[in-house]
């Protein structure tokens, strides 16, 4: 296990209120005294790549500007173990999967290499929030239940493989709370559950204002034409990202307009299935000039940034999706949004209103078409979702609502106070 931010990084909350009310420096400031001097330390799979990451590299060093004692640890774990958490990722979003004893062990057993390099840290610190399945057992092979441990889930549960689950559940029981990102996600447990959606960063490169010079130079730089439509989706490499069936709907738009579109992503260390999908997108695209399909590195927030402000309109017809930051991304950027009805796209995009929500390739290229004929709607739904995006989903809300769920993990919130955090 790694510390992922080593250098002690430290955010101060002025600076966002170019983008929020001034009175929720105020509003941070109360909720966090309580905590200052409080060790709060996150652990997830990963320190590059995958939106927890992202979040987490912003999220703790506000907590740190706080006057919070907070820490970020990804955990080791070799290609195997990575292997078996993906087909526990897979299986919790629905799809079938078969884990074996042996996997399941060597889970625990990565899980227990981790917890024997650090487990001074975990007993002393005041609070843990521990992301996502592959960290999971930590606090059962800790073997001390902890009201003060919070198991943040960012993934579709909705609809999870039984078998998985009720395994993954009597890892998860033991904690004090377990948070989701939207209601329809969490499980029967044996604590509080709370809902925090996630949110964006608008200071980061990937999200900070970019004249259209900038926007052009990177464009030019992957060989983008200026004078037809731009559909872009940027998301790892994932079946349940549904990049072929992007594809086959932008095909249908193209027997009536002619347009573009890029697929842009890359992958997570925790996450080995990207490379064989990116095959199978490149095999799909190899003989279509209008498709590009663009693999970057983690730190491409430059380029991503640019691409998400020079598209016509954002795609992310995803099949399953926990949140969906890249459509909180693209909002934000004054785009309208054409995404799968599924998870966490359905809290920001207002159908009709800030973009359209499609279930079928039929439906995704029907909506596509419709942005293209009637620009000034698309422009103005583009316009609604900055809103949506400026109330509901930057950091400092997901910040203040990080330091309400340390006052219940204290016990200063009751079950049905939790219910409504969100």
């Amino acid at each position: 296990m790694k510390a992922a931010l080593a250098d002690g990084a430290v955010l101060a909350v002025e600076p966002y209120l170019d983008h929020v009310p001034r009175w929720v420096e105020n509003e941070l400031q109360c909720l966090a005294a309580p905590f200052r001097g409080a060790s709060v330390v996150h652990v997830n799979a990963t320190a590059v790549g995958g939106g927890v990451a992202e979040i987490l590299q912003r999220l703790v060093p506000l907590q740190r500007g706080l006057g919070l004692d907070a820490h970020w640890f990804a955990i080791d774990g070799d290609a195997d173990f990575f292997r078996t958490t993906k087909k526990v990722h897979n299986a919790l979003q629905g799809q079938e999967q078969t884990i074996s004893p042996a996997e399941w062990d060597h889970y625990l057993e990565v899980n227990r290499a981790n917890l024997a390099e650090h487990e001074a840290v975990f007993r002393r610190a005041d609070f843990v929030i521990v992301h996502d399945p592959q960290p999971a057992a930590l606090l059962t092979l800790l073997g001390q239940p902890s009201g003060r441990w919070a198991w943040r889930c960012h993934i579709d549960l909705s609809n999870p493989q039984r078998g998985t689950w009720r395994y993954l559940r009597d890892l998860v029981n033991p904690y004090g709370a377990s948070v989701f990102s939207l209601a329809a996600f969490a499980r029967r447990l044996d604590h509080p559950q709370v809902v925090i959606p996630p949110a964006i960063d608008p200071l980061t490169e990937k999200n900070r204002p970019l004249d259209e010079g900038a926007v052009k130079e990177v464009c030019r730089g992957f060989g983008i034409r200026f004078d037809l439509p731009l559909f872009v989706q940027v998301s790892r490499f994932d079946r349940f990202k549904d990049p072929l069936g992007v594809v086959a709907a932008f095909r249908l738009l193209r027997r009536h307009r002619e347009a573009t579109l890029v697929l842009a992503g890359g992958g997570a260390s925790d996450d080995p299935e990207g490379q064989e999908v990116l095959a199978e997108v490149r095999r799909a695209t190899a003989d279509d000039r209008d498709v590009l399909v663009l693999e970057l590195p983690p730190d491409a927030n430059l380029e991503v940034n640019a691409l998400q402000r020079a598209a016509t309109v954002i795609v992310q017809k995803s099949l399953r999706e926990g949140f969906g930051l890249v459509v909180t991304e693209g909002l934000w950027k004054g785009k309208p949004v054409i995404g799968g009805a599924v998870g966490g796209i359905t809290l920001q995009v207002r159908d009709g209103f800030t973009g359209y929500l499609v279930r079928t390739v039929e439906g995704c290229a029907y909506r596509m078409r419709q942005c293209l004929r009637h620009p000034n709607r698309a422009r103005t739904m583009g316009k609604r979702g900055t809103e949506l995006v400026r109330g509901h989903y930057l950091i400092t809300r997901q910040l203040r609502d990080s330091l309400v769920l340390l006052t219940l993990l204290r016990g200063g919130t009751t079950a049905g106070q939790a219910a409504r955090l969100n």
